[in-house]
């Protein structure tokens, strides 16, 4: 339980709480449990909750009318996804698929809304990572104008490093839990294009592949390259 707290109170919905308000708001969380690739939700349901990541990693992905899958980001720990229907009721943007078995937090609106007509700081941190996202969607789109795809990829692996990285003696590994197909999609290109790129990089000492995971070696030029 002090670690499922922990986790919580690193979330944008409860940073902003004393230890009475987040104790308050904490009695209307249900827990969640997601096996590998199970849908939590689906675009175009109903959005009645909100959730906050405990463990695991879940991907927020849409789908064209042709069926292809576009990857829009992988959350971890902390994370929380689905508080756009607390402001806007309509149907879900997005579908939310567990990555790995993941064990979440769910706060439906109803229990909400009354806390915060209380509490209008959480409205503020809410709404703040609305804008969050919403710049994280204006850079993603200006780089798919702009960057070529190994600089896109470059870019989404030092992301997916801040969030999930861990430092060993080797360098930093970066275990991302994705196929080569979520990687692509996730840069918006082809795997081809995008196996090219990462072989390139291995090539040239910045990285090492290893399944499901990358170890960073030579972060600098990465970071060159994702300019």
């Amino acid at each position: 339980m002090d670690e499922t707290n922990e986790v919580l109170r690193k979330a944008p919905l409860f940073e902003a709480l004393d230890e009475e308000g987040a104790a308050a708001l904490r009695a209307s969380v249900s827990e969640v449990r997601l096996g590998r690739g199970q849908t939590l939700f689906s675009e175009g349901d109903e959005g009645d909750r909100l959730y906050v990541i405990l463990s695991g990693k879940v991907k927020l992905t849409r789908t064209a009318v042709d069926g292809r899958e576009n990857l829009l980001s992988v959350l971890g720990p902390s994370e929380m996804f689905g508080e756009l229907s607390l402001f806007d009721p309509r149907p879900r943007t997005a579908s939310a698929v567990a990555v790995t078995d993941a064990v979440l937090a769910g706060l439906g609106h109803d229990d909400l809304r009354p806390f915060i007509a209380g509490q209008p700081q959480v409205a503020l941190q809410l709404l703040k990572a609305l804008a969050t996202r919403m710049r994280r969607t204006n850079d993603v789109m200006s780089d798919l104008v702009f960057t070529d795809v190994p600089g896109r990829v470059a870019k989404a692996l030092l992301d997916l490093a801040d969030r999930f990285g861990k430092e060993g003696e080797d360098g930093l590994h970066v275990h991302h839990d994705l196929t080569q197909e979520e990687l692509a999609q996730l840069v918006g290109a082809s795997r081809e294009t995008v196996n090219k790129a990462l072989a390139e990089f291995a090539l040239r000492g910045w990285l090492r592949i290893e399944a499901k995971a990358v170890v960073l070696l030579d972060i600098e030029r990465m970071r060159r390259r994702a300019r």
